[in-house]
């Protein structure tokens, strides 16, 4: 199970680094607050600043993650599982406020919240 942790957390990570540079640094860019987030660039603009601040949550919890992970990795294994897991617990909390919010979200609610999801089964049985 540990593996499943590991890959499974840390993957949560990358996406959370993702949804990061989306938010933060590509929002602007036709192809994220069009396509991905399906908004008018006035609706982008509008929401900007709001977009920036989520991006840096998402990037928070990536970085609790890794810090987490390395805890683990360093035989700081108690530290690094409370870690992770508070992390992963706050990516499908997040998941599943934006599934309530609308159900046409329920794609994005299940990327961002089934790895977070089995790392905290893995974290469970481990």
């Amino acid at each position: 199970m540990i593996v499943l942790l590991v890959v499974s957390s840390a993957f949560a990570g990358l996406l959370h680094v993702l949804f990061f540079l989306e938010e933060s640094v590509w929002w602007m860019r036709p192809a994220i607050h069009q396509k991905t987030f399906g908004m008018s660039l006035e609706q982008a603009q509008t929401v900007r600043l709001f977009a920036f601040n989520q991006g840096f949550y998402n990037l928070f919890l990536a970085l609790e993650v890794a810090a987490g992970l390395a805890a683990v990795h360093l035989g700081h294994a108690a530290a690094g599982h409370a870690l992770v897991g508070f992390a992963c617990a706050s990516m499908v909390g997040a998941a599943i406020v934006l599934v309530a919010s609308s159900r046409r979200f329920w794609m994005g609610a299940l990327v961002q919240g089934l790895p977070p999801a089995l790392a905290l089964a893995a974290l469970a049985t481990s």
